[in-house]
């Protein structure tokens, strides 16, 4: 698992999003590179706006007591997985925008570094340790990004 927190992991991921063109075609799922670096913002923006509103309730519990192993293990996600509805995107977005936003979020959580994240509570499964945010940002990165052969 890529350290997302280290100079070299961040960079590694912000080295396969600069090998992305607006003309990238995914190899499965429907999504277009616009829309796909737009997805990826979303779970960037969970961490650092409050632009989507928390599970509450019974999806509350859903999400920490069966959702959350399967995306803060080190298993790679299975192709065209089911995702939340916040995570959906529809629509044309500005590639540029969406690239230059994805790593800038990806800077920002190297800079604030894995300390920062240990115990933070996320948007949806509570409170994390380091290791289940790198897995976290990590295995959602290159899940997408090797979706677009990057």
């Amino acid at each position: 698992m890529t350290d997302i927190f280290s100079p070299e992991g961040a960079q590694y991921m912000i080295s396969r999003i600069e090998q992305l063109t607006p003309e990238s075609k995914p190899l499965w799922g429907k999504m277009s590179v616009d829309q796909m670096l737009a997805h990826l913002c979303v779970m960037y923006e969970t961490v650092y706006t409050e632009k989507h509103p928390k599970p509450k309730g019974f999806l509350k519990w859903i999400m920490k007591t069966f959702i959350k192993k399967a995306v803060v293990n080190e298993v790679p996600y299975k192709r065209n997985i089911r995702t939340a509805p916040h995570f959906l995107i529809t629509g044309p977005h500005d590639f540029e925008k969406e690239k230059e936003r994805l790593t800038g979020y990806i800077r920002q959580t190297e800079e604030l570094g894995e300390a920062y994240f240990d115990g933070k509570a996320s948007h949806s499964f509570g409170d994390l340790t380091k290791a289940e945010w790198n897995n976290l940002f990590a295995k959602h990165l290159d899940h997408h990004l090797t979706q677009f052969a990057v």
